[in-house]
């Protein structure tokens, strides 16, 4: 008797571990892939029609959510209502599992231990409701002093999925100097230039004590079993001295020479997928993404401030040369997951989680998600003329698109 939560994808272009193979069935039953065959087997078919069968991807680093928390400066909307619209962005985007960057600050306001502490209660209340696998990733911002013992404490309860050690005294001070850049940060905390100033180098003063606190909060994550990332490496030495902490993910280096210091120690190196799309940095002389990629110092890239573009961004990397398709669609599946210690997705493989993405490529419009399935649930579908059934397999037993909306798992 066929397991009434299967389904078989049939005419698609299917990316698998050893690269495409077309006519390939991939056959889900209970949210795990358990088949990729030639033959439906019996099981109710979705068709592809020609578009690409890729696996879902892992976003190991995004924070746009905070616009849907705060659209506006000192606005502020439910976190419960954020966090399932920005649900609904993640999946509509191919994004089957998020680590949402929520930053530990020394900061008031919307970086502010109340706010991490509301976002971390919504997220685990309404984790069980989201379509997208969310995890929480944790920015402790390393001159926040008086957060490490709350951050020890929310490792070892198993709260935090990845730990990003970052240290932006030194931007945020610099940004104080110009009333243009400062706005975004005194934006943020609700402070005037003054007080932000002052509390600024109150905060700085302590600087002798953050080398501690990073060996405590490393010793910590390695106890709990949580994957480390260094963010903005500015030298070769920062990151061997992450390293030595075993924080092997370095994320956004600053400069080549630091990129490749982290592959020669065989780290992951994560960028973000806006600045692939947008063809560099929007900040200035920072590292081109796609210049990593090409030359083999960049292997995850994340959606960073923008969801749409990690679809977009290994399109644009196959079609200016720097690297094939399958070693871009990597970058944000099979890399990814190897980063995040998530041994259980990122390729399509008999017994990974079904997590599957039906793309159409960019044409006329950019590439768009047709069909997402998160570990085997249909989270989302675009319209019906988007699944069109092919010539071959409209004979088939397909499942409309209409009732397959409606079909979720319990």
């Amino acid at each position: 008797m066929l397991n009434r939560h299967s389904r078989a994808i049939v005419g698609g272009r299917t990316l698998l571990p050893t690269g495409f193979e077309d006519g390939a069935v991939v056959v889900i039953e209970d949210g795990v892939i358990t088949d990729i065959t030639d033959g439906t087997r019996g099981h109710p078919v979705l068709d592809a029609g020609g578009r690409l069968v890729l696996p879902g991807m892992i976003d190991l680093h995004g924070d746009a959510f905070e616009r849907q928390l705060m659209p506006r400066p000192g606005v502020h909307f439910d976190m419960r209502l954020a966090l399932a619209d920005t649900d609904r962005q993640l999946v509509a985007n191919g994004i089957s599992t998020a680590f949402h960057g929520v930053t530990h600050s020394w900061e008031p306001g919307l970086r502010s231990r109340d706010s991490l502490v509301a976002l971390m209660e919504a997220l685990e209340a309404v984790r069980p409701h989201l379509a997208c696998d969310t995890r929480l990733h944790l920015r402790q911002e390393t001159f926040n002093l008086d957060g490490e013992a709350d951050a020890l404490r929310w490792l070892a309860q198993g709260r935090v999925a990845l730990l990003a050690f970052n240290d932006h005294m030194a931007d945020i001070v610099k940004k104080m100097d110009n009333p243009l850049e400062a706005m975004t940060v005194l934006q943020r905390t609700g402070l005037g230039a003054e007080a932000l100033g002052r509390l600024a180098r109150q905060v700085a003063s302590r600087a002798g004590e953050v080398p501690a606190s990073i060996g405590r909060l490393a010793a910590a994550a390695v106890v709990a079993g949580v994957p480390q990332a260094s963010h903005d490496d500015p030298t070769p030495q920062v990151r061997h001295d992450y390293q030595a902490l075993s924080c092997s993910i370095s994320e956004f280096p600053k400069n080549r020479e630091t990129a490749r210091a982290a592959r020669a120690l065989g780290n992951h190196v994560v960028m973000g997928s806006p600045n692939v799309v947008r063809g560099g940095s929007h900040q200035s002389h920072a590292v081109g993404a796609a210049t990593l990629v090409a030359e083999g110092l960049c292997t995850v890239l994340t959606s960073d401030y923008y969801y749409p573009a990690m679809l977009q961004a290994p399109f644009r990397l196959a079609l200016d040369g720097a690297c094939g398709f399958p070693q871009a669609w990597a970058l944000v599946s099979a890399n990814a997951a190897d980063a995040a210690r998530l041994h259980d997705r990122g390729q399509l493989a008999v017994g990974m989680r079904a997590d599957v993405l039906v793309v159409e490529p960019p044409a006329e419009m950019p590439a768009r998600v047709t069909l997402h399935l998160a570990a085997g649930r249909l989270v989302h579908a675009a319209q019906e003329s988007a699944l069109a059934r092919s010539p071959a397999s409209r004979q088939r037993a397909t499942v409309p698109v209409s009732e397959a909306v409606g079909w979720v798992e319990p």
